[in-house]
């Protein structure tokens, strides 16, 4: 009967010690603790993918030290289970076939809602492409441990971490790693990919339609400024205005300021003059290195000229208010990239302004400057001093504000 007794109270304790762990863990954390533990967590994981993956071994924008770079690689075979050749390659190949139909995940081709929801999958099918992994893969880690651990036993980590979860936290550990695991598919591959590609802000109007999803690069590492990113590619530093914040660039600081990390590129910053009268060989050289930075001042000289120029257009009772309010957009964009049906609509606005046609018109000059590379440095100086007196002597006003800050770039 005792023995009954001391075999029912050890059963009895043995299923109250189980309860208690799955309850609480080994830590015994509140909901707070796991809260936090969490945040931190994905953020180091955002932080693995923007640092390492993305700005260093990707775009080659900074070297990493031996300590960050390898911390990076355990952490991201912890709670992604990606290889980064596969992560370089498929970044690689989105540049360099970006918008088009060999795009691994443009939501110009294959649309928003699959990029958006699909993100993940459209990932995994390029990363298994031997040819892109072959073709864009080059230089990224090939040792020991690469070879014998990270790639060959790649969801050995994503094991490792929900059971360190579940030890620390019990049963809602389960939860902490569902969201580890969703992070990045959710993040980057849905809302940069997908969102990053759709909707936002342009501050440069580069070749493709990435977009800034928000001024303040925090939650997914400084990645949210990704029509910065694509307009200057290698650079470590994804802000370029005032009120942006890359908090992605701030850690890389950190490293840098301790030896850790060693910046190799930062998207130029323009500079200016404001004494100089005359457009000169320092002029020329900046307007084309900053090429993006005054095409994008143009467009908001631009879009000046379309408000002054409103009211005219309204009473010209022939163009319907739809193609009034959406020809402001197609004034700012690229004109090589607009369709036939948005040239004609276009079109259609310029024949009842002349201020309009003409800032049209000098864009295009404007732009080909830094096109003509068959022409001489003395040829494109004087091209551009030409274009500045004919911007001058146009009579319009945003025109000539603009050729001023043009001729002032040093």
């Amino acid at each position: 009967m005792q023995g009954q007794r001391d075999e029912f109270f050890w059963s009895s304790h043995t299923l109250d010690t189980i309860l208690n762990f799955l309850a609480n863990g080994l830590t015994g954390a509140s909901g707070w603790d796991v809260l936090i533990y969490t945040l931190v967590v994905t953020h180091l994981t955002i932080l693995g993918v923007t640092i390492y993956l993305h700005r260093c071994q990707a775009h080659r924008g900074l070297e990493l030290h031996a300590i960050p770079s390898h911390f990076f690689r355990f952490w991201l075979w912890m709670t992604t289970g990606m290889q980064t050749k596969e992560w370089a390659a498929v970044h690689r190949k989105h540049h360099a076939k970006c918008e088009t139909e060999e795009d691994p995940h443009s939501p110009v081709t294959r649309g928003i809602k699959k990029v958006f929801f699909e993100g993940a999958e459209l990932y995994r099918i390029e990363a298994k492409n031997a040819e892109t992994t072959e073709k864009y893969g080059h230089g990224t880690p090939d040792d020991w441990l690469e070879r014998n651990l990270y790639t060959k036993y790649s969801t050995l980590g994503i094991a490792m971490m929900l059971i360190i979860n579940v030890s620390l936290f019990g049963i809602i550990g389960l939860s902490v790693w569902a969201v580890q695991m969703m992070w990045i598919p959710i993040n980057a591959a849905g809302i940069i990919n997908g969102i990053g590609h759709y909707w936002g802000y342009r501050n440069y109007d580069c070749t493709d339609a990435s977009t800034n999803v928000f001024p303040w690069g925090i939650i997914i590492g400084g990645e949210e400024l990704h029509n910065n990113h694509h307009t200057f590619g290698t650079s470590a530093k994804f802000s370029s205005k005032w009120y942006e914040f890359d908090i992605g660039w701030m850690y890389i600081c950190i490293l840098k300021s301790v030896g850790l990390a060693k910046v190799k590129k930062i998207a130029p910053a323009p500079k200016f003059d404001r004494k100089k009268l005359v457009a000169d060989f320092d002029t020329l050289q900046s307007v084309i290195a900053n090429r993006y930075d005054v095409m994008g001042k143009y467009a908001k000289s631009l879009k000046q000229t379309w408000h002054d120029e409103l009211e005219h257009l309204k009473a010209k009772s022939q163009i319907e208010s739809r193609v009034l309010k959406s020809s402001r957009k197609l004034l700012q964009s690229e004109p090589a990239k607009l369709a036939e049906p948005q040239q004609q609509q276009l079109s259609a606005v310029l024949a009842h302004s002349k201020p309009l046609q003409t800032m049209h018109d000098m864009r295009v000059e404007l732009a080909a400057i830094w096109d003509r590379s068959h022409a001489s440095r003395e040829q494109l100086l004087h091209q551009l001093q030409d274009w500045c007196v004919r911007a001058e002597a146009s009579g319009i006003k945003a025109l000539q504000e603009f050729s001023l800050r043009l001729r002032s770039y040093a």
